[in-house]
């Protein structure tokens, strides 16, 4: 699974879960990252060193954007505390007990459930003054 948040707001701008994590997933998350924002150069967009964000496709889609790459460094989680601290809540709050999916679609649907409409419009956040990231924006 591959998210891309808006690091102001914390809205999740864009998404996507598949079994496995190629290059081309995380691509379409930023894709639709992209198309929701319409940001403006000198966009900052950061991630971990992994290779799929570090790839040469990855790259030239953040350059073609007009964006600035950013990348944690190596062995230094804390660069990507923010990320780090939402996948660490999305598993408690939508996993109770570690409970896996029983199938990759159940997984879809509760997820996109969970970050578009509970997440993104209805959870508060103590860093937005206790409003959702809809009510921040």
């Amino acid at each position: 699974m591959v998210t891309w948040r808006d690091t102001c707001s914390r809205r999740v701008v864009g998404w996507h879960l598949a079994a496995q994590m190629p290059t081309e997933l995380v691509l379409l998350a930023l894709e639709q990252a992209l198309i929701l924002r319409q940001p403006a150069p000198g966009l900052l967009i950061h991630a971990d060193r992994g290779s799929q964000y570090t790839s040469q496709a990855c790259r030239a889609r953040i350059d073609q954007a007009g964006a600035v790459p950013s990348f944690s460094r190596p062995g230094n989680p804390y660069d990507n505390a923010q990320a780090e601290a939402g996948w660490s809540t999305l598993k408690t709050e939508l996993l109770p007990g570690n409970a896996p999916f029983a199938s990759l679609e159940e997984a879809r649907l509760e997820i996109a459930w969970y970050l578009d409409v509970y997440f993104n419009l209805e959870r508060r956040h103590s860093a937005l003054g206790y409003r959702s990231p809809h009510q921040f924006e």
